[in-house]
């Protein structure tokens, strides 16, 4: 609900929408912990990315302490970059 909350105030969409976006997002990461995962999402400059990312054993691959949880920010490994990345929660577009 925070995550839902934080899409609406930030986008101006509906709630609705920012719940429907929120759950999506939750069971991405759901997936990703499970194994690898095809998505994409809108980078900062436009663009559309195509990412395969995961959260399953990534535990060995942390370098540092990282900064807290927001919410506001999904972060994954990136198996093709071989990497950390992070995209905005609220330009997140689909599985597929």
């Amino acid at each position: 609900m925070r995550r839902a909350w934080q899409i609406a105030r930030v986008t101006g969409k509906a709630f609705a929408v920012a719940l429907s976006k929120s759950w999506q997002l939750y069971r991405l990461t759901k997936q990703m912990r499970a194994g690898l995962v095809r998505f994409a999402y809108e980078k900062a400059d436009g663009t559309l990315r195509k990412a395969v990312g995961t959260l399953r054993d990534t535990a060995a691959l942390v370098k540092g302490t990282g900064r807290p949880d927001d919410g506001r920010t999904v972060r994954y490994y990136d198996v093709e970059a071989q990497g950390w990345r992070s995209f905005r929660a609220e330009n997140f577009v689909v599985v597929y």
